[in-house]
């Protein structure tokens, strides 16, 4: 047992509101994967790299992460934690580890929120005024509106930001619906050869590498585990379905966009929704715009949400300032919200105004999947070792809970896939991102393993004890289930563990 604990109390320490229903998760995991979103961003470089040989190299690089979606319902099941990832590894490899970690995933998420709000300003400003050449002033103000825009669900607290994804997800379901019929009707007429040509190894590595930034971001929900109703049982589910879903999308929107759209065309092309959309319907470019700028904006809030979460369990440990786990009137951690809305668009003012930093931050936020891929390999190999010998170390965890001989081979292959992947990275980076690509991952590395060490006194792992709504011991209160601070606990441990 550790060697000291300490109660958190409910009543003096703010903390997150248990409000999501796992249908809320489901949601959440779907759109923030951002499908249509993806694709359009996305696409274009695939197709220019390994043309139809997309397709195998999107299948092939999703078994591990799909593994990873059971692997996230294992670890968020026996430790539900708004900072996921790094607190797994917190609790079965050690404090160490998980401080590098803790850096590894704020380097992923961040990265990965400027390159949403630049294109969120560039497809809003195509569907209001097609032929309109903006200024960067008018990009940079377009860019505002979405991050102010996207503080609204973040700020607004767990509920609003379910509600309104809903509805953008719904959005984005429709007209995507439309457009699959529409284009499976016309086939015969829009149709072009499919060739797939002499195997392009290097082409596929950096399709695999692309690829992790679009089969992300089903985790959502394990991040959302103390918001969840029932944390102990519904984080982890939305993810496994989110990941399904993704790949499900992506299976009948790629065959129906390359077969129809000459890949001439589709090769670096900066929409290829759009491009196949105007030979769908020509006389309608609103129909692909507004499901992809609906996508686009739901992935700003809700990358934007694993991040502030993340933070605000840093923050409450003391990783990073304590002002990061301060929590607003809406149980919202506000000021990791600002932080990092406030940091991305600074980023994205720099990149659009200033030439002489636009390629040097370009350069920083393309390593956004680099830092994906090390992020899901971590992960594997904490549940790994959980699945070996790591819950050894765990009394409340007994061997017969554990011989998941499946998952334990899945967590392997993974591990192995993710590593060779982060290798790839580094071989067909330099040519596919720029030369220096290399360093700046090197650097950022070098800058983690400085963090881990600067954070070494940093010794308090809080745990999150939150109760399922469907518990015993919650206490009905008038007629209605006290499902906030009668349902959430934290207790920190000290630096040993048994």
């Amino acid at each position: 047992m550790p060697e000291s604990l300490g109660i958190a109390k409910e009543e003096s320490e703010p903390h997150l509101r248990q409000v999501y229903h796992v249908r809320d998760l489901v949601t959440l995991s779907i759109s923030s994967v951002g499908p249509l979103f993806s694709v359009a961003a996305t696409g274009g470089v695939m197709a220019a790299q390994a043309g139809w040989w997309t397709l195998p190299a999107i299948g092939v690089i999703a078994i591990p992460f799909l593994v990873s979606g059971f692997v996230f319902r294992l670890l968020s099941r026996h430790f539900p934690h708004s900072g996921a990832s790094y607190h797994w590894s917190a609790r079965i490899i050690g404090k160490g580890p998980s401080r590098f970690q803790a850096w590894i995933l704020i380097l992923a998420y961040f990265a990965s929120i400027p390159p949403i709000i630049v294109p969120a300003s560039s497809y809003t400003l195509s569907l209001l005024a097609p032929k309109y050449s903006p200024s960067p002033i008018v990009e940079v103000l377009v860019g505002l509106f979405w991050v102010l825009f996207a503080l609204v669900p973040l700020l607004g607290g767990g509920l609003p930001t379910a509600r309104i994804t809903q509805i953008f997800l719904a959005i984005e379901m429709a007209s995507l619906a439309i457009f699959v019929v529409v284009g499976a009707v016309n086939f015969s007429r829009l149709s072009v050869p499919i060739h797939f040509g002499p195997l392009p190894i290097a082409g596929m590595l950096t399709v695999a590498v692309v690829a992790a930034t679009v089969l992300d971001g089903w985790e959502i929900d394990s991040y959302a585990s103390e918001e969840a109703q029932r944390p102990k049982d519904d984080p982890g589910k939305g993810g496994i379905i989110g990941a399904f879903m993704a790949l499900a999308m992506y299976a009948i929107l790629y065959p129906l966009i390359f077969s129809e759209t000459p890949m001439s065309k589709l090769a670096n092309a900066t929409n290829p929704l759009a491009l196949w959309g105007d030979r769908v319907l020509p006389n309608a470019p609103w129909l692909i715009l507004i499901p992809v700028l609906g996508s686009t904006a739901g992935g700003l809030w809700l990358t934007s949400y694993i991040l502030t979460r993340a933070l605000y369990a840093m923050g409450r440990e003391g990783l990073i300032p304590k002002s990061f786990a301060k929590v607003s009137k809406r149980s919202v951690p506000h000021v990791a919200i600002a932080v990092t809305m406030g940091a991305a668009f600074a980023i994205t003012v720099m990149q659009l105004l200033f030439n002489s930093l636009s390629s040097f931050f370009g350069l920083v936020l393309s390593a956004a999947g680099f830092f994906l891929v090390a992020e899901f390999f971590l992960d594997s190999i904490t549940a790994f070792v959980f699945l070996t010998t790591g819950h050894k170390r765990l009394p409340d965890v007994s061997m017969n809970q554990h011989r998941h001989r499946l998952l334990l081979f899945g967590s392997g292959v993974s591990t192995l896939m993710f590593g060779a992947l982060a290798i790839a990275f580094f071989v067909v980076g330099p040519s596919a991102i720029g030369g220096s690509i290399d360093y700046v991952l090197l650097t950022l590395i070098g800058a983690g393993l400085l963090f881990a060490y600067c954070t070494r006194n940093r010794k308090t792992t809080f745990i999150f004890h939150g109760l399922d709504a469907s518990d015993e011991d919650i206490k009905f209160r008038g007629g209605k289930r006290a499902r906030y601070a009668a349902s959430s606990n934290a207790i920190a441990l000290g630096d040993r563990q048994s």
